[in-house]
């Protein structure tokens, strides 16, 4: 509990109307996307600026007050439950672009951007932010760059810490250090932008980032193939990677989240086949047709039934969009909808389809798959229901064995999602006790007293979901 004292210097700190130890006000940051976890924090705080970060900092660390910076919430591993209570910090207030450098190929921004309005922004100028979360319409800049989001274009452009040039960050003692900034080559000490790049709020609080921008692509093509085997699609993707075409999307839905999407979306997607790869390409027109035409004979050589070249940017884009809300589509199923995010080696790909679908009916659960299949990341995703306990427990083995072949194949237990709370009890597994060892020490060093979001990445005990009341 944060005593009446405590609480009186904070609102000095941050004004009456940006202090909320409401009910209600609680209530609405005690959970984040993630099923099943929920627990009140004893105030949700807005700063308006990093020298208020850095005294609220500096009074949660003399007070032992947990913190939790949240974007959007849209996170999937419950990074942003704050499960030990304190305090969660938004940035509503600190949510500008502040400046998009043409020069240097840079945009500067606060961490309370939204990612799309970051993309629109730089796009009316020619230029482009290639990471796409699905969740880009509500996820920020700074949840996005805490848990180093992917998305459908990470294959050929990479993911969020690929993009991050400098940052600004508040330590768990409110000292304020600039790492990076705007040049192409910078090796002084430590890289210290990419330690913090998906620490998921645990070592510091992003106040404001530098990230690279690059030109935007001259032109677009969009594909669509269709299988009646589901090991086929996984088996063009390593063919597609193996004949050196880096596409700029190339993603997986297999038939039921078809089925699924095409219903929530309704755009014709078909939904009598077994899988559908959704393939892009972009840059210049002749490599884009090149590539095209390549990938199209690649897809039936290995047994597409059709390959589809979209005639419109409109269709291209409705397949993107639908696409995109596949989680919202299958979050219609049943009242429990449980996506996590295996990811194994490329050319593994068809190997780690079937052992989901083997796992599946081994504990009799249903699960969809889709994903980021160019770059190995496939979202296996269970419709399930939390009042119904033999179900959920046959659910939660069943992803323990997927995150295990996942490592088997040479594959990690998280490709884009974060550790959080739910992975926390398998990092070991990826990392071995030395390697927790190694970033147990760091967290120590950087946070002494661990209030910068505790309890998660480092597992306490066994999984398990949390419910906490305060």
């Amino acid at each position: 509990m944060i005593s009446n004292e405590i609480k009186q210097k904070l609102i000095q700190i941050v004004g009456p109307e940006n202090y909320d130890d409401s009910k209600a006000g609680r209530l609405a940051y005690s959970y984040d996307a993630t099923p099943q976890f929920q627990s009140l924090p004893d105030a949700v705080i807005a700063p308006r600026n990093t020298k208020e970060v850095s005294e609220i900092v500096k009074i949660c660390n003399e007070y032992r007050i947990p913190i939790v910076p949240r974007g959007s919430g849209t996170n999937l591993c419950a990074g942003t439950c704050p499960i030990e209570g304190g305090i969660v910090l938004i940035f509503k207030h600190m949510n500008k672009i502040l400046e998009i450098d043409e020069e240097n190929l840079t945009v500067t921004v606060q961490p309370g951007v939204i990612t799309l309005d970051l993309i629109q922004a730089v796009e009316e100028k020619g230029l482009f932010y290639p990471p796409d979360p699905s969740s880009m319409k509500i996820s920020t800049i700074g949840g996005n760059i805490n848990e180093n989001s992917g998305g459908l274009r990470g294959l050929k452009y990479g993911v969020t810490r690929d993009y991050v040039m400098g940052l600004e960050v508040v330590l768990a003692n409110g000292d304020i250090i600039r790492t990076g900034g705007k040049l192409a080559k910078d090796v002084a000490g430590y890289d210290l932008t990419r330690l913090f790049v998906g620490s998921e709020g645990t070592l510091g609080i992003i106040t404001e980032a530098t990230l690279k921008l690059i030109p935007m692509p001259e032109t677009k093509k969009t594909m669509l193939a269709l299988y009646e085997d589901l090991e086929a699609a996984a088996r063009s993707v390593s063919a597609i990677i193996a004949n050196k075409i880096i596409p700029a999307t190339l993603e997986f839905l297999d038939q039921p989240t078809l089925e699924v999407v095409e219903a929530y979306a309704q755009i014709g997607l078909p939904t009598d086949v077994k899988a559908v790869l959704l393939i892009e390409q972009d840059g210049p027109k002749e490599v884009v047709e090149r590539d095209m035409k390549k990938m199209e004979q690649i897809c039936r050589e290995q047994q597409a039934i059709s390959v589809q070249v979209a005639r419109s940017e409109e269709e291209a884009n409705a397949l993107r969009t639908a696409r995109r809300s596949a989680l919202s589509a299958l979050a219609r199923l049943k009242p429990t909808t449980i996506l996590e995010d295996a990811t194994v080696p490329r050319s593994e790909i068809a190997k780690m389809v079937k052992a989901i679908n083997e796992i599946a009916q081994k504990y009799n659960v249903k699960i969809c798959t889709f994903g980021h299949a160019g770059d190995g990341n496939l979202h296996p995703t269970c419709p399930t229901d939390a009042r119904d306990r033999d179900e959920l427990e046959r659910v939660e083995k069943a992803f323990e064995e997927i995150f295990a072949k996942a490592i088997e194949l040479g594959g990690t237990i998280t490709g884009e999602h974060g550790v959080g709370v739910m992975k926390a009890p398998y990092l070991e597994w990826k990392l071995g006790a030395e390697g927790i060892a190694a970033m147990k020490a760091i967290k120590q060093a950087l946070d002494p007293n661990n209030i910068m979001n505790p309890g998660k990445v480092f597992a306490k005990s066994t999984r398990k979901r949390v419910v906490v009341t305060r």
